[in-house]
């Protein structure tokens, strides 16, 4: 399946078919014709499929960065380390880094392609679920900085993403609940029937003869939003839905504890319990989130209390100029921006999330 996110110049290609790593080349020959290609990939990814890679790019002079698998390798320490490996290639703006990886690599390598030589071209091979139905795609990169989570960033669009839906067959069950949780959100924000669908397996076993299907609809749903607000100024806010509350609590447990979907499962639930109790979504949304959540094995609290993440949501992203953008439900399926400050969670400081 072949979707186009349109950007005018900086539109691009997304491809989704099982299998389609080992003839990952055929796609890249379309659309790159110079000579040196990175790979950046980290220690579990490369082992698995950087052979199978690299031997679809046989007429190319492949070079690779292998690093540390983790959150802490998106940092702004590591950029050096990328720099320095694309400049001992010899890359010169001619060529190509793809990135081979999860959500880490991806968007720090698209930083980095963003920053060197003021833009290199750039191609994600998404291989965990999370990765495929969301960060690969729409242009966002970033790394963290000590106090917070993609605190620096730059929005640079790849020139293809490649999609094989087969590598996710390796994945522990860590990395699936971490995914399961973006897509249960894009099925909150967007498509009530992709949430009826995940509603109706009993397992992400269950739910695997659909995944192709369901990886496609969720791709499509942020080409659309990506497509209608590029910047993130506006509609796209929709896609952070849940994320508030968990880059704060990702923060405070130095991204060591609960993986960013399953923290986007926390704040998707927890948040729309809070909406609930103001009016401001119909009851019963939080149940039908809880039930989702579990379904795929994701946690519903971290047992911490709102006062105790607060500092962390006055860094967060969507705080602009003094004013809090919360992204919440009217129902599943249906979002909206909703404008406050961080008065909104004062009467439930002491709660328990």
């Amino acid at each position: 399946m072949k979707l186009t996110v349109n950007l005018k110049e900086n539109s691009y290609p997304i491809y989704i078919e099982n299998g389609i790593l080992s003839h990952a080349g055929e796609y890249i020959s379309d659309l790159f014709h110079g000579q040196r290609i990175m790979i950046i990939s980290d220690d579990h990814v490369f082992p698995l499929y950087g052979k199978q890679l690299c031997d679809s790019l046989s007429g190319y002079e492949c070079h690779s960065l292998v690093l540390p698998h983790g959150e802490p390798t998106k940092s702004f320490d590591t950029l050096p380390k990328v720099y320095s490996a694309m400049l001992d290639a010899k890359l010169t703006r001619s060529d190509l880094v793809i990135a081979l990886g999860g959500g880490v690599i991806g968007d720090l390598t698209g930083f980095a392609a963003s920053t060197y030589l003021r833009g290199i071209k750039c191609v994600q091979i998404p291989t965990s679920l999370l990765a495929q139905v969301d960060s690969s795609v729409g242009g966002k990169t970033a790394v963290d900085l000590p106090q917070g989570k993609n605190l620096v960033g730059a929005f640079f669009h790849p020139k293809m993403v490649l999609i094989d839906p087969l590598v996710l067959d390796t994945l522990p069950d860590h990395f699936i609940h971490d995914g399961m949780g973006e897509v249960i959100k894009y099925g909150c924000i967007k498509d009530s029937k992709l949430f009826d669908l995940l509603l109706s397996h009993s397992s992400f076993e269950d739910l695997k003869p659909d995944l192709p299907k369901i990886i496609a609809r969720c791709v499509d749903i942020k080409r659309i939003v990506v497509e209608a607000d590029q910047f993130d100024t506006g509609e796209r806010m929709l896609l952070n839905f849940g994320h508030t509350l968990a880059h704060t609590i990702e923060q405070y447990y130095q991204y060591k504890r609960e993986s960013h979907g399953e923290a986007v499962g926390i704040g998707m639930y927890q948040l729309t319990k809070m909406s609930e109790n103001r009016g401001l979504t119909a009851k019963g949304c939080a149940e039908k989130i809880k039930k989702a959540l579990e379904i795929y094995g994701l946690p519903i609290s971290c047992k911490l209390t709102v006062s105790e993440l607060i500092k962390a949501i006055t860094l967060d992203k969507k705080n602009l100029n003094g004013h809090l953008n919360l992204v919440l439900l009217k129902e599943i399926g249906d979002s909206f921006i909703y404008p406050t400050e961080i008065g909104f969670f004062e009467n439930d400081l002491n709660t328990s999330i």
